[in-house]
């Protein structure tokens, strides 16, 4: 008998939700900053055994959308729900209010497997993390789904895990392989995630922006990676730091370039490790006016599906 399906993490800004997919699959495939949504676009990673594939999905966090970019984002996290197979709602230690109600109300609504995982309990105390396990056992009624499962599996199951620090992560697994439906593969057993190198060349970057830079820039910027050539020994890469205007160019790149030069460092050193192999980047800025508003641009960076 072989399993296989989608497990999707959904969850409120910041509360571990990329942590939690890199722990499952082992590679760093989602950058991971102190910002909130850091995650902008839907990210699969995918976990093979002999006789299982999970597909996990790595979601942006739920936020009311201020401008098309995050418009574009939760239509991402809409997409989760319509083919997960289980949900993963994340939540984290001192979080007491939902920020989107009406996701919230999917979730409870659902008719697949939910796991209400409590997250960053290592930042706790035993007093804080019972008072908010018996918090959202409220807010997630048990009994709500036990009927279309035959009772075999209610609605929400909760468990506490540091996602940071692995505690709990591999019983959060176990479980999923529990759940997960009888399937053939969906993807080839040697396939590690769904997007190309190119994405994760301007995730790196990104992460290196949202680390350095403050306030407006990291949320004004776009990297695309216009050339990529693989030889034997080395890759070589150029990318382009897309941002909304010239005074935001001047701060990426900063005096004498030290600034920009300091990103194409490290992005590039991760990129070895990620890749395995030398890598040369070449970084160069450029202003593309207002492109979080465009629905044209938008898609042209792969934010809009439709």
């Amino acid at each position: 008998m072989h399993k296989a399906g989608f497990v999707n993490i959904i969850g409120n800004p910041n509360v571990g939700k990329s942590t939690l997919m890199n722990a499952f699959v082992g590679e760093k495939l989602s950058i991971i900053t102190s910002k909130a949504q850091t995650t902008r676009h839907r990210i699969l990673g995918i976990v093979n055994g002999d006789d299982f594939q999970v597909i996990l999905s790595d979601t942006p966090g739920i936020i009311k959308p201020a401008y098309e970019l995050q418009s574009s984002m939760m239509d991402f996290v809409k997409s989760a729900f319509e083919d997960a197979d289980i949900l993963i709602y994340m939540v984290e230690i001192g979080e007491k209010e939902l920020k989107d109600e009406a996701f919230f109300n999917k979730i409870t609504a659902s008719k697949k497997p939910v796991l209400l995982l409590l997250n960053k309990i290592d930042t706790s105390n035993q007093e804080q993390l019972e008072a908010q396990a018996q918090l959202w056992q409220q807010k997630v009624p048990l009994e709500a789904q036990a009927q279309l499962w035959q009772q075999k599996v209610p609605n929400a199951e909760f468990i506490a895990i540091s996602a940071l620090e692995g505690f709990n992560v591999k019983n959060v697994f176990d479980r999923i392989l529990e759940l997960l439906p009888e399937s053939p593969a969906y993807y080839p057993k040697d396939q590690l995630t769904d997007k190309p190198e190119r994405f994760f060349v301007n995730e790196k970057i990104r992460e290196k922006i949202l680390m350095h830079y403050k306030k407006e820039i990291p949320y004004a910027v776009e990297v695309v990676t216009e050339e990529f050539f693989e030889e034997e020994d080395i890759i070589r890469m150029r990318s382009v730091i897309m941002v909304e205007r010239e005074t935001q160019k001047g701060i990426i790149i900063g005096h004498k370039g030290s600034a920009l030069k300091r990103v194409g460092v490290e992005a590039r050193k991760d990129l070895e490790k990620f890749f395995g192999k030398q890598v040369h980047l070449e970084l160069y800025v450029k202003v593309n006016k207002n492109w979080r508003s465009s629905q044209n641009q938008l898609k042209r960076f792969g934010y809009n599906n439709s």
